[in-house]
């Protein structure tokens, strides 16, 4: 009979042994981890933009390729800030590999990410696409751009509304005027001169006193008071309101003022962030008491997953940062892509005439091209959609468009629209004479009067060339490749890499800091 063996055993365990022959770390870490795959590419990249930036003189420095090494790679681990790169590079044999044993402390390593790589983010991230183009994982054919909404490090309790500022100096507007008034008090002699007319020095135009005149103003009514033959009481009364408008309306006034120009055209700014505008976010959709958090749109351009371009805006809607981010791109690698493809988000007038006047392919699709695909395949909504005024048969040789009661729009007049981009256009509006008895009016306008339709035949012509590319079997295949493009991408870093609220502040370091992330996407990618 066969008795078990019950006797246990371990493995040697001894700490504190000597060795005559210490392991490398190089030893330690796999042929093809990703912390090489960071390390290659470094190597092979121009980094001369980023050595520019060191000016001599002084103590010796850390080397910029291998803060740079350690960074990105960090920036790969989900470790975005200093004081934890600092402590991965006294504990990770990765970091401790990659940056020679080097060990920079946290200010060393957030002064050089946000001094050094500041200024030349866009080159250092166009080097590393060089790269990957040389090697073909880009070729620049197909762009498929999308944004995205990152929240701000900012509290998105402390923010400055346009509307509201603009109460508040209408207000403060009001009892300016009113303490002017108590302290120019008619006297007989005024009366006699001005009747019910105001004084000049309040402006009585209607025009508001800014901070710079109600100074100066200020100053003109000291004068006055201090010559003024007026008796004790009404002298108190008036240095009193005189006392006010100095303390509390001057103040006020130039807080407001400076409130308005960092404002600057933005519906809001948050006070800890002032760059930052507040925005719905994707994932607050749905929530009954969603409120807008200050944040960053961001603008993302792939090309077979990989990372092509990105830029930031402090505007929440996508129509107007295609330009702006287009000319970056252009910028950053002295070439466009063939090809761009977008959702509807950027289907307007000014972009197609961006692609078209720099040769592009059309494939932006515009906010009624799902809608218009889908009439005939459901006929009731066919009656619907006819209403429409891109629905409406133009008859081009009486200028005219014909509405579904066969009754004539004419031509009235011309309208000049001018976009945030500063691009001008001109909407030709037509009118119907007869809708008064039209059967059909409740259907086809909730206007009081006429029907009246604006059109841009240029914005007709360019959607149409939309439509037909994007019908095409190329266009099919970029708009179901789109889906899986740069949605993933935005998933790979608001999910995988849970980079959802950037940790810096400011337009240009939270450019940075994505310009360090989109480096380390397409590091893993690269590494896949």
């Amino acid at each position: 009979m066969n008795r078990k063996h019950t006797q246990v055993t371990f493995k040697p365990y001894t700490m504190n042994q000597p060795s005559l022959l210490p392991p490398s770390l190089e030893e330690l870490i796999p042929e093809n981890h990703l912390v090489r795959v960071v390390n290659r590419t470094i190597e092979k990249i121009n980094l001369e933009p980023l050595l520019a930036q060191y000016k001599g003189g002084g103590t010796s420095s850390y080397h910029p390729k291998m803060m740079l090494k350690v960074l990105v790679y960090g920036y790969t681990q989900r470790i975005y800030a200093s004081r934890q790169l600092a402590k991965a590079l006294r504990e990770n044999i990765h970091f401790m590999w990659l940056s020679g044993q080097n060990q920079p402390d946290f200010r060393t390593l957030n002064d050089f990410r946000g001094r050094f790589m500041k200024p030349v983010i866009d080159q250092v991230f166009g080097a590393v696409l060089e790269y990957l183009i040389e090697e073909g994982y880009v070729k620049l054919e197909h762009y498929f751009l999308d944004g995205t909404k990152i929240e701000a490090n900012a509290n998105k309790h402390k923010v400055v509304w346009a509307k509201r500022n603009r109460k508040q100096q209408a207000r403060l507007q009001e009892k300016i005027g009113a303490l002017l008034q108590e302290i120019e008090a008619t006297n007989e002699a005024e009366q006699t001169e001005y009747g019910n007319k105001d004084l000049e020095e309040t402006d009585g135009s209607g025009g508001q006193l800014n901070a710079a005149k109600l100074e100066q103003k200020i100053a003109e009514l000291n004068e006055k008071l201090s010559s003024a033959a007026d008796t004790p009481v009404e002298t108190k009364s008036k240095q009193k309101a005189l006392r006010q408008l100095e303390r509390e309306c001057l103040p006020r006034q130039q807080k407001y003022e400076a409130q308005a120009r960092t404002l600057a055209g933005r519906h809001s700014y948050a006070k800890t962030d002032p760059e930052a505008t507040c925005m719905r976010m994707k994932e607050d959709r749905g929530a009954e008491k969603a409120w807008p958090k200050p944040a960053y749109n961001v603008q993302l351009g792939t090309e077979n997953q990989f990372i092509v371009g990105f830029s930031l805006h402090q505007r929440p809607g996508d129509t107007g940062c295609l330009i702006p981010h287009m000319k970056g791109v252009q910028s950053t690698l002295g070439r466009l892509p063939k090809n761009v493809t977008t959702d509807a988000g950027y289907g307007s007038e000014e972009n197609y005439a961006f692609i078209e006047d720099h040769g592009l392919g059309n494939y932006v699709k515009y906010n009624t091209f799902h809608q218009n695909q889908i009439q005939h395949r459901k006929p009731e909504l066919i009656r619907q959609k006819s209403f429409r005024a891109e629905n409406f048969l133009y008859n081009a040789e009486r200028d005219e468009f014909v509405c579904p009661a066969a009754k004539p729009l004419t031509f009235r007049w011309t309208v000049q629209l001018k976009t945030e981009n500063g691009y001008a256009t001109d909407r030709r509006v037509y009118e119907c004479g007869t809708c008064g008895s039209c059967p059909w009016k409740a259907e086809c306008t909730k206007a009081k009067g006429n029907r009246r339709i604006q059109i841009s035949f240029r914005l007709k012509r360019f959607r149409a060339q939309a439509q037909q590319n994007l019908l095409s079997e190329q266009g099919k295949a970029l708009r179901a490749r789109r889906s899986t493009e740069v949605e993933t991408v935005f998933g790979q870093i608001k999910h995988n890499m849970r980079f959802r609220r950037f940790l810096l502040r400011g337009q240009a370091k939270t450019k940075t800091e994505w310009g360090l992330i989109s480096i380390a996407h397409n590091m893993k990618k690269l590494a896949a």
